[in-house]
């Protein structure tokens, strides 16, 4: 009040929050100690200054080691300890204490053990366990930011964050980010973090299975109980972070494997008889744990040498051909119902005379493509690769004749053999013909 000038307790806090806005107010306020004023009243009045706290620690070191100094991770625990929210902005309280606490971790390693210490993990664990849509953003950024900042260069405290017990943070981060969303990128640092940098993505994925998974039998997969919201969401985003970062994240071969296996289990639950409408997020669990493991596998194929794989590039795409992935798309490719144009210009009757069983249908629009893909990247410059697939006949995939003299003769040697009737250009009175001579197409 002094400081201020103010008569009243409300008018000084008045003064503050504005005097604080400014760099030079906020200097000159931490050369009075306001701070430890500020909390004071937090513990007095057991009310929560967040916004004075908030300003006088955006950016401010001395205000940042006063808040340290003075206790003032204790102080805001307390608080929130015997808070009892019953609306909407009450729960704010935890948005703004959380962005109090981002601050101060900004300031070092010193301040971020102080806060670690603190609340890792049960506390760290309640406050990713609260799961309301006005509050995710406001919760999910700092936290993520604290969590990922403390444990940025701290390998020992990245270990922690990984153990069995504690792992459970990452868990409830994730399954509050399936509940009620999220739309800022430090969910995405983080979990790169620990799913690509520290080999825990096989770990988590397990952790976020259905409560009922456990009576899902291998042999006899059910569609309902195998994959949840959450194993989704979190392939989703690493799919998202696997494309965005080329060239600064690291893969390794084992979570190049993990993906496969989860590909292929996903294969023996989803029910491929009904055409997709959309692409992805479909919304079906299983089709999206399909779509984003494939588009993983996508992007570890075709960027292996941008992605700093942690094992040799090459060994580790070798590693998933030998593990089946080829011979998987392929029978999954050759078992698909043929492409729209095709199916138009082909009597359907005429097509089922030349299979004796119900083809696949694409579960999400792209799928083929995705698939085509993959196996494109995978034939980039392997001639053992591109060899297979011309004794399978699948002579027109990208990347199958470079380098390949066999391959080159097979398609130079090719020759047109007929045509197929196109209503729509039967319709203008056209028909497509073969020159006998030239073995040309002609119209």
């Amino acid at each position: 009040m002094k400081t201020s000038g103010s008569s009243t307790i409300d008018e000084a806090l008045e003064f503050l929050i504005s005097a604080s806005k400014t760099a030079n107010g906020c200097a000159d306020l931490a050369s009075k100690r306001i701070l430890t004023i500020v909390l004071q009243l937090c513990e007095s009045l057991s009310q929560f200054y967040n916004q004075h706290l908030l300003n006088l620690c955006a950016g401010e070191t001395v205000n940042q080691n006063y808040f340290i100094e003075q206790g003032g991770v204790q102080v805001i625990s307390s608080l929130w300890e015997t808070w009892r929210p019953v609306s909407d902005l009450e729960y704010g309280v935890f948005c703004m204490g959380l962005q109090v606490l981002s601050n101060v971790a900004l300031a070092g390693n010193e301040q971020q053990h102080v806060i670690w210490d603190h609340f890792f993990p049960d506390g760290f664990v309640g406050l990713a366990k609260i799961r309301r849509h006005e509050t995710c953003d406001p919760l999910c950024i700092p936290l993520c930011m604290i969590i990922y900042k403390c444990c940025d260069g701290e390998s020992t405290l990245l270990a922690e964050l990984c153990g069995d017990y504690s792992f459970s943070i990452v868990v409830e981060i994730v399954r509050t980010a399936s509940e009620v969303g999220f739309g800022e990128d430090w969910l995405k640092v983080l979990l790169s973090r620990v799913c690509f940098d520290e080999f825990c993505f096989l770990p988590l994925f397990r952790k976020l299975c259905p409560n009922d998974a456990s009576k899902c039998n291998e042999n006899v997969p059910s569609r309902n109980t195998c994959f949840s919201l959450e194993q989704g969401l979190l392939l989703r985003i690493l799919s998202e972070i696997a494309n965005e970062r080329i060239g600064e994240i690291s893969i390794s071969c084992v979570v190049a494997l993990s993906i496969l296996g989860i590909f292929k289990r996903v294969l023996g639950v989803i029910n491929f008889d009904s055409r997709a409408s959309s692409g992805l997020p479909t919304g079906c669990v299983v089709i999206d744990v399909l779509g984003y493991a494939l588009a993983i596998l996508k992007v570890i194929c075709a960027h292996a040498d941008c992605l700093g794989l942690m094992d040799d590039s090459q060994n580790a795409i070798d590693l998933l051909l030998s593990a089946g992935l080829l011979e998987l798309l392929l029978c999954l490719l050759n078992d698909l119902e043929p492409l729209a144009i095709i199916r138009k210009a082909v009597n359907q009757s005429d097509y089922s005379q030349t299979t004796s069983e119900k083809p696949k249908l694409c579960p999400y629009k792209g799928f083929r493509r995705d698939i085509v893909a993959v196996i494109r990247n995978c034939l980039y410059q392997r001639k053992h690769v591109q060899d297979e697939i011309r004794q399978r006949n699948g002579i027109f995939f990208q990347n199958l004749l470079e380098g390949n003299e066999d391959n080159q003769k097979v398609v130079a040697d090719l020759e047109l053999q007929g045509s197929v009737d196109v209503p729509e250009l039967d319709g203008h009175g056209l028909r497509v013909k073969v020159d006998r001579k030239t073995r040309r197409a002609k119209l």
